[in-house]
């Protein structure tokens, strides 16, 4: 295990030691001394008299400027105020060179329950544009299926015994945050009508839990919180297949140390090794069930889907060694990890996104969550951030498990590569400074932590736009970042994409990904910066121009540097569940889905902060 670094207490600075005057017995002033004295207090009297009228009207003024807005306008921030000021920092930072950082602040404070921001309508509509030319063309051309190829014009199922509801089920909560009524009808319909989960195949059990169940329960609750009362009726629905499905997930967590197989077959409902990893699970995978379990028992009173996801946290806090981050793959064999990289991009990014998560779920009430996610966040500050030397960019690192050189022990070699599934991050620094707005922030007067986790979260937000510097405007799966010790690089370049592998690129394509709108979505509630939503602008443009597809829907695309370029025939379904859904509300006004009373899973479905009426021991531990 390695050493935990302490936090400073406020009381803890170093002592400065100022030295005493000289002694002054025995001296003696003359009168024209003491004359000259009495003229200078005089003076001085004078000065401080002026000072002290100067400071009352500083603070009427300061009143004026900050009460009377509070009091007497709404509490609104309209488009166009620029809400950033300068704090800077000169002394060298632990992330590299001396650097001045922006934090965000106001004249007004942030009012518990988050900045409240006014909609962007025109690019609201441009997104909600987008989401209808991928709809009706998945309706088109693959309704069903759980993928659409946009390309061929068809569909394909996840197994050949049929589909589960991939494409519909991931999109019914983003019907209906877009108003999107008759087409959300129409899934409805599906689900009730056709959708079954007694397929005799084996699905991945991470992927059908935050997609499937994620959106189930996310519809269930935007239902039955609907205006209309037609549609309020259609929750019992959802709840009905997600205990369905919830039930035959439980298989999953038959293993010898209750970690969930990475496989489930939903008809038998046996849990399945992943063969690929000699039976191994991912972090990821293994640790970002929490949140859809957990809700569904408090949704039913049933508390073996809480009990079970919960002893997977249990087990990874016994075990996650330095500074609270830990290698991507662990045994479900024996619930210890296995010898494998640190990492924060595939098989690990989501663990570290729900330790937050899990804390905000249930109102702040279980704090192991924040502490796990504190010591995380402090291990990934001291061990997986880098900085490039050309421009300051901050970025995230891996931990490579190898052998030293001399004596070949064990050791750790740095890996300057982030995957675009990193850019999450960003925003979850800064959504763990306000928790969603159920802290008053006063973004001038950050704690040490408070002001390295903004640090970190702006810069990587910051790094990852920088990788959308390519010919299209759209950043790679993988950019790799260029260390110092490669001097005569670093001078002149911050990152690149890795040349082609025996002529097919893999790190140079863009999926149609979510992550870096996401922290645009969650940076700009939390901040009301502008910046935010100019930089979610500037990639929804890009996809327009690159990604659309004449006939219908969107499309990845091979290559960011090569200009047109080859779209893949493949539009993901988390193009509609995350990316889409994230830029609707980044133009939306605040009090759409406001953070202080939603969470959303990893594959962003909306699911309500409630306070729970089970909590275990290890919870307060």
């Amino acid at each position: 295990m390695a050493e935990i670094r302490q936090r400073q207490a406020p009381g803890d600075r170093e002592q400065v030691k100022v030295p005493l005057p000289s002694d002054q017995k025995g001296k003696r002033l003359d009168k024209k001394e003491i004359d000259k004295k009495v003229e200078q207090i005089q003076t001085l009297n004078v000065v401080r008299l002026i000072l002290s009228l100067a400071g009352l009207g500083a603070v009427v003024w300061f009143g004026y400027k900050t009460l009377y807005p509070i009091l007497f306008t709404p509490s609104t921030i309209t488009e166009g105020e620029n809400l950033a000021t300068k704090i800077s920092s000169t002394s060298t930072s632990k992330f590299g060179k001396k650097n001045q950082q922006s934090l965000i602040s106001s004249e007004i404070p942030s009012p518990v329950g988050g900045i409240k921001l006014e909609a962007d309508v025109e690019k609201r509509q441009a997104v909600k544009d987008a989401f209808i030319w991928s709809w009706n063309a998945y309706e088109k051309y693959a309704w069903g299926s759980d993928e659409f190829s946009p390309l061929s014009q068809s569909g394909s199922n996840l197994t050949s015994a049929g589909g589960i509801g991939y494409t519909i089920v991931d999109s019914l909560d983003a019907l209906l945050v877009l108003d999107l009524i008759p087409e959300y009808e129409r899934a409805r319909d599906w689900c009730k009508n056709e959708l079954s989960f007694e397929k005799d195949a084996v699905f991945n059990t991470f992927e059908t839990t935050i997609r499937i169940l994620g959106g189930l329960l996310s519809a269930h609750y935007l239902t039955s919180v609907h205006t209309n009362p037609s549609i309020q009726q259609d929750a019992p629905i959802f709840l009905d297949l997600a205990v369905d499905l919830g039930e035959r997930l439980l298989g999953a967590f038959s293993s010898p140390s209750g970690l969930p197989w990475s496989g489930i077959n939903l008809a038998t409902r046996d849990g399945i090794p992943d063969r690929d990893n000699q039976g191994v699970a991912s972090l990821a995978e293994a640790a970002s069930l929490q949140l859809e379990l957990k809700y569904l028992s408090h949704l039913t009173g049933d508390y073996v889907y809480w009990k079970k996801a919960e002893r997977v946290s249990e087990i990874i806090r016994g075990e996650a060694v330095h500074d609270g981050i830990a290698p991507i793959f662990i045994s479900p064999m024996n619930g210890q990890f296995v010898a494998s990289e640190i990492r924060l991009g595939s098989r690990g990014d989501s663990y570290y996104e729900y330790l937050l998560k899990q804390w905000l779920q249930t109102d702040r009430e279980e704090p192991v969550y924040r502490d796990m996610y504190d010591e995380a966040m402090g291990g990934i500050k001291k061990h997986l951030i880098g900085q490039t030397k050309k421009s300051g960019l901050i970025f995230t690192q891996e931990l490579h498990p190898a052998r030293h050189p001399r004596d070949q022990t064990q050791t750790w070699q740095v890996v300057p590569k982030q995957d675009h599934l990193v850019c999450f991050l960003g925003g979850s620094f800064i959504l763990g400074i306000t928790e969603g707005g159920k802290r008053s922030i006063d973004w001038k007067d950050l704690d040490q932590v408070q002001q390295e986790d903004f640090v970190v979260g702006k810069g990587i937000i910051e790094s990852c736009m920088k990788t959308h510097e390519t010919a299209t405007g759209l950043a790679p799966e993988i950019a790799m970042f260029v260390q110092w010790s490669d001097e005569q690089r670093a001078a002149d370049e911050d990152w690149y994409i890795k040349p082609n592998l025996n002529g097919v690129l893999i790190d140079g394509r863009n999926i149609l990904r979510p992550e870096t709108v996401e922290s645009h979505f969650l940076a700009y509630r939390s901040t009301g910066d502008e910046q935010y939503r100019e930089w979610g602008w500037e990639v929804f443009q890009a996809f327009e121009k690159w990604c659309k597809v004449p006939s219908g829907g969107y499309a990845g695309i091979e290559d960011v540097q090569t200009v047109p370029p080859r779209q893949l025939d493949r539009m993901e379904t988390f193009w509609l569940a995350e990316t889409l859904k994230y830029l609707y509300l980044l133009f939306d006004d605040s009090n759409h889905i406001p953070l202080d009373k939603h969470i959303f899973n990893t594959e962003a479905h909306i699911l309500p902060v409630f306070k729970p009426e089970y909590i275990s021991p290890f919870a307060t531990s």
